[in-house]
């Protein structure tokens, strides 16, 4: 019966995202495949880097890109990789530059010829630097909601990578989700200082649980093989972890990169600007986030709250809070 669940609801969202595939690139698969460099600054089994890394993968397989990656790119060295990708003839390159901002347009402004479409937290600039942010907020105040209700102990943790604005509103929106449906939780907060250590994840998930945390929110890979250790539940971020962690993992808070790769083609194909923020592409509302849990875990009358918040999420009439600042 689970198994069924997840598989419907990951077929819905696939689906639509699907849609939006054909809907965004007519024209990229009558022509010749563009070459589309990925710079990957994780290993790409890193959940965020695993989600762009699977839509290259697969327009890649479908004849729309010719795709080339680096995994595991320092910061120091990634303006270099930039470059040697641009000098190779990469019409596209995909990436994240959290931690080279300036560099990283200072590369872009050398290659005007070549579009460069980043996971960051600053603005676009020029014609050819477009920017992305992880916008899964939505399902992450989704899952808060039914967290929420689900504490015994009143305390929830989150387990996050560092503070920057991308990582901040994930957790507040989690935090915020649980805030309104029990105001009287207690909300605990860790950031491991990097993009990728499940280790140290682990452990600062296993200190939230010594300090009382019945519910753990795992933005950064690891947190939920501390849930498993001690027994209690967790939720996932960006990718569905609920099929590795079957009695652990009850809520997962998705994000889709296909249809903001789909537009930057698009206009790569049309030879328009790429110059431009593509994130609203990721949102709920557009199909590119969503939320996928497992029914009978949380109470009945928690999971129709949450249904019905979703709904109006996806209707445009109520909107999560994004908030930047970092969790206190």
């Amino acid at each position: 019966m689970i198994d069924k669940l997840l598989i419907s609801r990951r077929g819905v969202l696939a689906s639509g995202l699907a849609l939006s595939a054909s809907a965004l690139v007519p024209s990229a698969r009558a022509a010749a495949p563009v070459k589309v460099a990925g710079i990957h600054g994780s290993p790409v089994e890193n959940a965020w880097n695993s989600v762009l890394h699977k839509a290259l993968q697969d327009a890649a397989a479908e004849g729309a890109i010719e795709y080339v990656f680096s995994e595991g790119v320092s910061g120091t060295d990634y303006p270099r990789a930039m470059r040697e990708y641009a000098e190779q003839g990469a019409k596209l390159i995909i990436g994240e530059t959290f931690p080279v901002e300036k560099q990283a347009r200072e590369v872009a402004a050398d290659y005007p010829d070549t579009a460069f479409v980043m996971g960051s937290s600053g603005k676009e600039a020029g014609d050819n630097f477009g920017v992305f942010g992880t916008w899964n907020f939505d399902g992450a105040y989704l899952a808060g909601m039914l967290a929420g209700k689900m504490t015994k102990s009143n305390v929830v943790g989150s387990v996050g990578a560092m503070p920057i604005p991308e990582v901040n509103m994930l957790i507040n929106a989690f935090s915020a989700g649980v805030k309104a449906v029990n105001p009287d939780a207690k909300h605990l907060v860790t950031f491991i200082g990097t993009f990728f250590d499940p280790p140290k994840a682990r452990e600062a998930g296993l200190a939230q649980i010594d300090a009382g945390a019945d519910i753990l929110f795992g933005e950064r890979i690891g947190t939920a093989d501390a849930a498993k250790e001690r027994g209690i539940k967790s939720v996932g971020s960006l990718i569905d972890y609920t099929p590795r962690y079957p009695d652990t993992v009850f809520a997962n808070a998705l994000w889709n990169f296909r249809p903001i790769l789909n537009a930057a083609l698009a206009d790569v194909a049309a030879g328009k600007p790429t110059g431009r923020d593509y994130t609203a592409y990721g949102l709920m509302k557009e199909g590119g986030s969503d939320i996928v849990f497992v029914k009978g875990v949380a109470p009945a009358e928690a999971e129709a709250a949450m249904e019905a918040k979703r709904a109006e999420i996806k209707a445009g009439s109520f909107e999560v809070p994004r908030i930047m600042d970092e969790p206190k």
